[in-house]
């Protein structure tokens, strides 16, 4: 059992609890499929990703207000619109496209590892993902939070300092007494710079080839899931 002690554990949400990318191509075959569309699902999945960071930097520069997740979806869906010739989809259609991210499957060690995590510790998301869809994720995937915590709370984006302080203030806590999860290094340098105690979680299947396998950043704990990291805070 570690030496460190902490009594809140926070979650990165997309790649490190769920499959963004096969659950986007699933779902937005299911969508556009019917209308007679065959796409290089993947790649769909891909292209729309590919616009997260430049969009979410224009919320955290001030360029443009907050909005939650599922607006900024809605906008980076439209940016790909004319690589994939899919500029005549009516609104109805996009907004089933966008609902895609609320329909995303965990990894299979998730749900159990959350399970035994919930033992010992206070749990939340910390994502940049807005509380409705956090919601619909936890409800499909049957994951217990305590809260749900956030860019919602925050109104900014990752890795701004303000989504981890408040998650820590929401319990009470100090940033020390919380530690940050994530298959992203710099999600946790973010968490680290802000007082957090840090655990790398690997996906390698989030984005084949790409992901990182191990984490570029000292961390607190480097694990290969959920239930590696249970086992090394003995929950």
């Amino acid at each position: 059992m570690s030496r460190i002690q902490v009594k809140a554990v926070f979650f990165d949400v997309f790649g490190t609890l769920v499959d963004w990318r096969r659950g986007v191509a699933r779902e937005a075959s299911s969508v556009l499929g019917p209308l007679g569309y065959t796409l290089e699902w993947l790649s769909f999945a891909e292209a729309w990703r590919e616009q997260y960071q430049p969009a979410l930097e224009q919320v955290r520069c001030g360029q443009v207000p907050y909005s939650k997740l599922d607006a900024v979806h809605r906008r980076m869906l439209q940016t790909i619109l004319p690589r994939f010739e899919l500029e005549s989809l009516d609104d109805a259609v996009l907004d089933r496209l966008t609902q895609a991210w609320h329909r995303l499957d965990a990894w299979p060690d998730v749900p159990p590892g959350i399970a035994r995590l919930r033992r010992r510790f206070l749990l939340a998301p910390v994502s940049n993902g807005n509380i409705a869809l956090m919601c619909d994720l936890a409800r499909r995937n049957d994951l217990r939070w305590d809260a749900i915590l956030g860019a919602d709370m925050a109104k900014d984006f990752k890795p701004k300092p303000a989504l981890y302080l408040s998650a820590a203030a929401a319990f009470n806590l100090q940033p020390g007494d919380c530690m940050m999860c994530a298959c992203h290094s710099s999600d946790l340098a973010a968490a680290a710079a802000n007082g957090l105690r840090t655990a790398f979680v690997a996906r390698p299947q989030e984005f084949p080839g790409i992901s990182d396998t191990m984490p570029n950043i000292p961390v607190d704990f480097a694990c290969e899931s959920l239930l590696d990291l249970a086992a090394q805070l003995g929950a």
